[in-house]
């Protein structure tokens, strides 16, 4: 599905016949741009190792919490950490602590109450006291996205619509348009205007 439809064509300065299937495919080229599959609300699925700041981030924004429900998290589980994983004095007490109470090599359910959500920045602090026994593994499962597409993302397709309409090269007489027809020329559709106008929308993935 195209993230423009066709009775927007005119608006964003396409043509009424522009054929569909080449805004299907341009959508398509956005969302490998973006590193997303769509800009629907969804549910996603992320794990992480956890360093000794306890804080990790989530890489689809804006989180989204479901009707009726308080918390974008849907769940989370983790894995304690080694006790050789981090140094420092705290460190080898929690990890004694750990090795008497908890199993490195086994996942259990982490409380939404043990982890601090900033909803903005999409950043997760994993609470716990001195002794508490670190998680070296956290995976979270929650729920993000946007109620309509964005204008910019409209804004964008249009424009990798008439950037493919402009390229000699590409054959836009074809009644049939798919991504990977586009995807060969990609670096010269994909311009500087369509990646200034996806910035924001591009899912980031915090480095361990």
């Amino acid at each position: 599905m195209g993230y423009l439809s066709a009775d927007e064509y005119t608006l964003f300065g396409l043509e009424e016949t522009t054929p569909d299937s080449l805004v299907n495919a341009a959508s398509d080229l956005i969302d490998a741009h973006c590193r997303r599959n769509g800009f629907g609300i969804a549910q996603y699925t992320e794990r992480f190792r956890v360093g000794p700041s306890r804080m990790v981030r989530l890489s689809y924004l804006p989180l989204a919490s479901a009707d009726g429900v308080s918390s974008p998290i849907v769940q989370a589980r983790g894995r304690y950490s080694r006790k050789d994983q981090y140094s420092g004095y705290v460190t080898e007490l929690a990890a004694e602590v750990a090795q008497v109470f908890a199993t490195p090599s086994t996942w259990v359910s982490v409380s939404p109450s043990l982890l601090d959500l900033d909803a903005l920045s999409g950043e997760v602090i994993v609470g716990g006291g001195v002794l508490s026994p670190s998680l070296g593994d956290l995976e979270v499962t929650y729920t993000a996205g946007y109620t309509s597409v964005p204008r910019a993302v409209k804004q964008a397709c249009a424009k990798l619509v008439q950037n493919a309409l402009a390229t000699p090269a590409l054959n836009v007489t074809k009644q049939r348009i798919d991504r990977m027809y586009l995807e060969y020329f990609s670096d010269s559709l994909v311009d500087a205007d369509v990646k200034r106008l996806l910035a924001p929308y591009v899912a980031q993935r915090l480095a361990s």
